[in-house]
């Protein structure tokens, strides 16, 4: 193999790595998107059942002494 074909082979396996390296980085930017929308999701749903939530003074006992639904 002489150093020409080096070099291209070389140069092949650069453009490859580009191109994962270019993929793998949309995958992340996408992921991260992702990740942003779930956080807004799971904060709006945290606020809605806090405010569906009774007080929490004293309003006579803890989630453990409510019958269930199906009872």
């Amino acid at each position: 193999m002489n150093t020409e074909d080096r070099l291209t082979e070389l140069e092949v396996k650069i453009a490859f790595q580009d191109d994962l390296l270019d993929s793998l980085n949309s995958t992340i930017a996408r992921q991260q998107q992702q990740i942003d929308l779930l956080q807004q999701q799971l904060r709006l749903v945290y606020q809605q059942f806090k405010a569906a939530q009774p007080d929490s003074g004293n309003s006579g006992g803890s989630l453990r002494d409510e019958i269930p639904p199906h009872y």
